[in-house]
């Protein structure tokens, strides 16, 4: 990738910037010769989203207006036109999303230069209801706007290309947060030498259902009960010890680690369970070679866990089940972490992230 680079000025647009993603402009910015500008704004205060910050890549602040709320969420960005007069762009790559309102402004002011717009969004799942062919009618006119589209996996890919977009332009970039592993694959003893080892990591909060992993974990044979580290901190995590306290008394919760104090829980683990959503540390997870459990989501994952490395959750109780089976055969928990690192060490990096944004541009751009 060392001589992969984007000769032009690339714009940016992001409604936020939290932590991780700040961590892929940085990366990316290396990439871009002419330099990148970042334009992202504030989260709601109830969303708890931190701003990240900036190191390598340019950044200029949005004053974000919050519209309404739940299903009729707005967003309106003031000072994006004149983020763009002032960095003038080659390239500009935006939210795919029709709540953002200063969105088709941006996309008109690149193209009274004649200059591509790079969508870059989730997908577009099927519609369905009485008005959905309405819905489909104004879908179609708002993707059609971009010069091509940025996806997070294959399944997003797929249903961009239901709405007749080209498919050399529509690009599939999945969603990293971390740089590929500087280590060595962890070495594990092919059998349980003790008692296994799960493993959470994240902030205690009621979307990522820790309640059903100590719920599970306490309904587990008491031969294959495990031991549960709960690592994190946050507005659940008094509820969750108490819990613990009930229904798995030996659930261990150390409290919030970050960056190198991490490593050794990972090392020490056997298998990596999020019941939920989110999750950032699953990637961290792969790449100390542990296998994964998590929540289905919105397909961002589907390309990250898969059933070579572990298990996506088709509804919350069948967690008791898929455990037993995880924790059941050693040896194939082994294989399955295997895959995990090497799916993050070829496959689902920051550094493969950037190659992907670089390609789309240089495909547009002259």
């Amino acid at each position: 990738m060392a001589d992969l680079c984007f000769h032009g000025k690339l714009a940016v647009q992001q409604r936020v910037l939290p932590p991780y993603r700040a961590a892929f402009f940085d990366a990316l910015a290396p990439a871009c010769a002419a330099g990148l500008s970042v334009f992202a704004g504030e989260a709601l205060p109830a969303e708890a989203i931190p701003s990240g910050r900036l190191r390598t890549a340019g950044f200029v602040p949005a004053h974000n207006l919050h519209l309404l709320r739940g299903p009729l969420y707005l967003c309106w960005q003031g000072g994006l036109p004149a983020w763009l007069d002032g960095w003038d762009p080659d390239a500009l790559i935006v939210e795919a999303n029709p709540r953002y309102l200063a969105t088709p402004a941006a996309v008109a002011w690149m193209k009274r230069r004649g200059r591509p717009v790079i969508g870059w969004g989730l997908g577009a799942p099927r519609l369905t209801g009485p008005l959905s062919a309405l819905r489909r009618y104004r879908r179609l006119s708002f993707v059609h706007q971009f010069d091509a589209m940025l996806t997070y996996s294959r399944r997003g890919a797929e249903e961009y290309a239901t709405l007749d977009l080209p498919l050399d332009r529509i690009f599939v970039a999945p969603n990293a947060a971390a740089a590929r592993p500087s280590w060595p694959m962890p070495t594990r003893s092919p059998t349980f030498d003790r008692k296994p080892s799960i493993l959470f990591v994240g902030r205690l909060q009621a979307r990522k259902r820790v309640d059903l992993l100590l719920q599970a974990c306490a309904a587990l044979p008491e031969n294959l009960q495990p031991r549960l580290v709960i690592v994190g901190d946050g507005p659940q995590r008094a509820a969750l010890e108490n819990l613990a306290g009930t229904v798995y008394p030996s659930a261990e919760f150390p409290g919030a680690r970050h960056g190198a104090d991490l490593a050794p829980y990972f090392y020490s683990a056997d298998l990596f369970v999020l019941p939920g959503t989110g999750g950032l540390a699953v990637q961290e997870a792969m790449a100390y070679g542990l296998p994964v459990i998590m929540g289905q989501g919105d397909g961002t994952n589907d390309d990250l866990v898969r059933p070579e490395n572990g298990w996506q959750l088709p509804d919350p109780g069948s967690l008791p089940g898929v455990l037993r089976q995880a924790l059941s055969d050693a040896s194939r928990l082994r294989a399955m972490g295997t895959e995990s690192y090497r799916i993050v060490s070829e496959e689902i990096n920051l550094e493969k992230m950037v190659e992907i944004f670089i390609t789309a541009l240089n495909q547009l751009v002259a």
